[in-house]
């Protein structure tokens, strides 16, 4: 084991050496978007019967946290170690796929946790949100986290270049999560849409999130958690793939 714990040790220390930028800026970026979004919808957007919109914003917005810096953690480490070459350090030593693989995701997943940590901190100003229940919340952060350190190996993998990668994030990550009800509930959409919405698997990453904070969502959070693994399972599953076959990595 010690490749792996030295990958993961290089993955952590990587982004937390630069912690400024990794996580302090993600962590205004959400505050900033809790400001203005509870102060122009909290008398205007109706969520839950017994759940202020500021409180039912507040979880959308940790999750998305986790989400967005758990996919760029692994796919900007991968992207830049393939752009200046130094990729090869990490293929030439002994270190399995497997043990790739959960270097990778486990740093994600970690940068994930400290941001959406941090986010749910600076918003103890605006509204004091309480847990009800902390395991439902802790799967579907991890969750979460795996499926979208997975996502970025994935990407980090594919791209050739930041620009490819940017089109990946832009076109496809990004508004799979700002669709998933981060700032609204699906029960304010159209019956169509609400349909429409059930295919994103985000939306069932944040509807369990937030179950675990007020105990009420969209959806059965049982549903919720075996979407998200099922997800995760068939990401995990092709990732591996690539990771053995040495996709852009080794030929």
């Amino acid at each position: 084991m010690i490749a792996f714990r030295t990958l993961l040790y290089k993955e952590a220390l990587r982004f937390w050496k630069v912690a400024f930028q990794t996580v302090a800026a993600p962590v205004l970026t959400s505050v900033m978007y809790l400001m203005i979004f509870s102060h122009v919808l909290q008398d205007r957007l109706k969520v839950y019967e017994t759940v202020h919109y500021t409180d039912f914003l507040i979880p959308g917005l940790v999750m998305m946290s986790v989400l967005q810096n758990a996919f760029s953690n692994s796919s900007s480490s991968l992207i830049q170690s393939k752009i200046t070459g130094n990729i090869v350090f990490v293929l030439l030593p002994p270190i399995s796929y497997q043990e790739f693989y959960g270097a990778y995701v486990i740093a994600s997943i970690m940068r994930g946790l400290l941001v959406g940590l941090g986010v749910w901190l600076a918003s103890l100003p605006f509204a004091q949100v309480s847990v009800a229940y902390p395991l439902w919340a802790l799967a579907f952060a991890l969750l979460g986290g795996a499926m979208l350190g997975t996502l970025g190996i994935i990407a980090g993998i594919w791209a050739d270049k930041f620009d490819q990668l940017a089109a990946f994030q832009n076109f496809m990550i990004m508004p799979l999560t700002m669709l998933s009800g981060v700032f609204y509930s699906i029960h304010s959409l159209p019956a169509f849409w609400q349909g429409v919405s059930h295919l994103n698997p985000f939306f069932f990453m944040i509807d369990g999130f937030r179950y675990g904070f007020f105990g009420v969502s969209d959806v059965s959070p049982w549903l919720s958690l075996g979407v998200v693994a099922a997800a995760l399972a068939v990401f995990a599953g092709v990732c591996l793939e690539m990771l053995r076959r040495g996709y852009k990595l080794r030929h």
